[in-house]
Order: C-alpha cells, then structure tokens, then sequence
C-alpha cells in the first residue's frame, strides 16, 4: 500500500513503544515501576470531575473551533494570574484537544512546502515537535542541546528560510528551566528575522524551588510573533480529558483557527466546562506541585548522593541523568525491574542520558533509586 513517505522515515513513535512493552510486562505479572512515560497516576480532583458529570447534555452537538466562551475567559484569567499578562479571550485564545494535537498541527498553518519552508526545533526534545514539521511539509532543523538544555539564539545554525522555531521551557525530556533573559533574547531574535515563535509550555506550573516563566512575559502587548501551548494534562491531572489551549499573537491565533475548522479537532463541550473550572483554580495545582516536588527529591537525593549525575529537572515531572550508555543502562534497569526511557528516543544529543517520568509514588520512587543506584553504581 503507498502510504505518506513521512511514516517511513520517521518510524514508530519510541515513546508508543515503551508503552507496548510495560503493557506486556504487567499482563505477563512482571514486577515493573515504569518511570517511561509521563501520564500521571494521582486522581483527577474532584471538583473537575463533578463539572464534567454535570456539563454532559442529553443531545451532543458539534463543539466550536473557537471553544466556549467561558473557557476562553478562564484561560485569559490564568495566564493573567500567573504572568502577569492581559491576553484577550476573544482574539489571543483557543481552546485544543489537548496541547499534543496542537503542537502537532499548529505548523500546517504556517509552513509553505512549495517554498521550501524551514522550522526549527531543540534535540532531544518532545518528538512532536519534528514530526509536526515534518508532516506540514517544513524543512526540519534540528538544534542539538548540551550543558544546562536551553535553547538560546547562538545555538541556532542557520535562520535560512526559517519560518517557525519551537522552544520548550520547563524543558522536555530535560525539565530545564529557561530564565527570563534567555526568553528574552530567543523571543528578540526571532522577531529581527520574522520568525514565529511556538512557545511549548505544559509544565510551567510544576516546579521545585525555581518559577518557571513564559514566553508570553517577553513578548509585550498583544504578544506579537509568538504563541504559547499549555495544558490540563499535568497541572490538573487531566491527561485522559486531552484538554489544552494556544495563547497569543491575535493573528497566528486566527490562522490556526482557521486551520482547525478543517480538522475537527475541538473537545467536547463538557470537557471545556471541566477545563474551565480546571483554569479557574489554583489549589489544586499547589497541591499537586508538591507531590511531584517530594517525587523529584525522593529519586534524586539518592543518586546524586551516590556520585550519580543528574542534569537539569528543576521542573516538570521527569529526571533527566546522565550514564555512559543509556540503551545498555535502560537495558540493566529493565532487567531489575525499572523501567525507563533511554535519551536517544527523544533525538539527537539525547545519547548519554535517562529520563525518568515521576509517575510512580513516593515510596515506590524511593525504592526504585536504590535499584538505579546498585546497577549503575555496583560499589554502592
């Protein structure tokens, strides 16, 4: 069968197939603590799921492109309370089924194939953000990370062409975390060349002792030239609602809209009643901002008191640690009965390093760093 040539380059998703695997390692009743994939076990909060019982009509109907108003206005409220940013809910918002789709689709809106559009993207990094660009027909560049894992303007080897660059703080599969003024000069130096600036941001509420910032705080009223991705998924425990939003420039919101009107891509309508009261509070958040927090200490304390180095993961949920080979240490890992994601899945630069998602508890991520700590580090 002729398929897209795009699916043969590319292959299958490497994070689909970790997945596969922890599948049939429970089904066979294999002793498993999966730090491979970041999908949250903690109960959605209630009150979430309360507005979404009610809100489910006894005739379903279409959802808007645009989203509901009052979902609009709660997102505007959020950025508003967090930043410190007045965003319109009518012009800079819109409402996605989750932040994977958006980032996805998003480039489709901007990228022209016939003129040999380019977009830029870091490596390692979130592999939707390449496939994304790959699949709108652009000419990926990928932009190789090392040291602390933030993408600045100087890392950045050609502008040639480029229409769009991604960058992504807290920082997947990293979890480091962009200042102020790296934002600043990425966001400035995008806009002497025309390039729009996506702006990946779900993990911004969940962090240690650093305040992870937006790109929407450099970018001035209106946000011009950039637009910022966020989601339910972990701030709220929402992963399985696939609830998220766009934020900013008024007119790249318009040409996404336009995009998405012919993909109908929009949640339904008591998904965005339950997104609603999701942006509306903050409590919740904190709450949740705190388990991660003790998770991260409870992994990392341990192996770096065992000489074991961790680089970056001052926010987000996962750890990012390096090792001499991270196929043949997943591989130990595995065999010990810890699963985790090896860097090189997540791209070039990734080589070296281990991500572990912070989805199991406590204790469990307490017991699983003295496993890490006996295969990676026999003398301890």
């Amino acid at each position: 069968m002729h398929t897209n040539p795009v699916l043969a380059a590319l292959g299958a998703y490497p994070i689909a197939e970790l997945q596969s695997l922890a599948r049939k390692m429970r089904e066979a009743g294999e002793p498993l603590i999966d730090f491979s994939i970041g999908d949250p076990t903690e109960p959605t909060p209630e009150f979430i799921r309360d507005a979404a019982r009610a809100a489910i009509p006894e005739v379903s109907q279409y959802p808007t492109v645009r989203g509901l108003a009052s979902l609009r206005t709660a997102i505007a409220d959020y950025v508003g309370r967090r930043f410190g940013v007045e965003i319109d809910p009518n012009t800079q918002v819109i409402p996605t089924a989750g932040s994977k789709e958006a980032i996805f689709t998003t480039p489709l809106a901007f990228i022209d194939r016939d003129a040999g559009d380019a977009g830029g993207y870091a490596t390692p990094g979130y592999p939707i953000h390449d496939r994304g660009l790959r699949f709108a027909g652009a000419v990926p560049l990928g932009i190789e990370l090392s040291g602390d894992f933030v993408l600045r303007p100087g890392d950045v080897p050609t502008w040639d062409r480029m229409r769009l660059l991604w960058t992504c703080s807290p920082h997947n599969p990293t979890g480091a975390i962009a200042g102020l003024d790296d934002l600043r000069a990425l966001y400035e130096a995008c806009r002497e060349r025309g390039v729009l600036v996506l702006s990946d941001e779900p993990y911004t509420d969940i962090y240690g002792d650093d305040v992870p910032h937006s790109m929407l705080e450099v970018a001035g009223p209106g946000t011009p030239g950039m637009l910022s991705f966020f989601s339910c998924s972990k701030r709220s425990g929402m992963t399985g609602y696939r609830s998220g939003a766009i934020v900013g420039d008024a007119e790249a919101i318009a040409a996404v809209a336009d995009m998405r009107s012919s993909a109908g891509v929009g949640s339904a309508e008591f998904i965005q009643v339950a997104a609603t009261a999701a942006w509306s509070d903050d409590g919740h958040v904190a709450e949740r901002r705190a388990i991660f927090d003790a998770k991260r200490r409870a992994l990392r304390e341990p192996l770096e008191a065992a000489g074991i180095e961790v680089v970056g993961s001052e926010a987000g949920i996962y750890l990012w640690v390096r090792v001499e080979d991270d196929e043949v240490a997943a591989e130990q890992l595995l065999e010990a009965g810890v699963l985790v994601s090896p860097g090189r899945a997540f791209g070039s630069g990734g080589e070296g390093y281990l991500r572990f998602a912070l989805v199991p508890g406590v204790d469990e991520c307490a017991d699983a760093a003295k496993v890490v700590v006996s295969c990676l580090m026999p003398e301890h």
